[in-house]
């Protein structure tokens, strides 16, 4: 069993803003500028970032939480991780914790600096600007 990425990251902005981002498709490709697919009903599937991850949401609660069977289009076919993504409201700011586990191990250290790449730094300048 690979060792779980915990991280915690405070943006700009309230819950609601997050969760939108992370969960509606036009937003998320805006964000990423890379093409993507999501559902909104818990069950449904999600292609980010062109196809190179996909999987099905397994919960979503509004401007709380998301909670994610992942994975990269690379691994062994049948291999899913779980991501969970927590929104908790600080004044006008809000920290998002975030912890991903069930991978490869050997990708753990790709995947915690690709959140950082793909995820945080965009997601800061995404709503700075919007």
């Amino acid at each position: 069993m690979s060792t779980p990425i915990h991280q915690e990251v405070v943006f700009n902005g309230n819950p609601k803003r997050l969760y939108e981002t992370l969960t509606e498709a036009k937003k998320f490709s805006a964000l990423t500028g890379a093409p993507a697919e999501i559902s909104h009903e818990a069950g449904g599937t999600f292609s980010l970032f062109g196809g190179m991850i996909s999987g099905r949401s397994i919960e979503l609660a509004p401007d709380q939480r998301v909670v994610q069977a992942w994975r990269a289009r690379s691994w062994p076919e049948g291999i899913y991780s779980i991501v969970k993504f927590e929104l908790q409201a600080q004044g006008s700011e809000t920290r998002l914790i975030m912890d991903h586990l069930g991978f490869p191990e050997d990708q753990r250290d790709h995947l915690a600096s690709g959140w950082h790449k793909n995820y945080w730094e965009p997601l800061q300048k995404f709503l700075e600007a919007h």
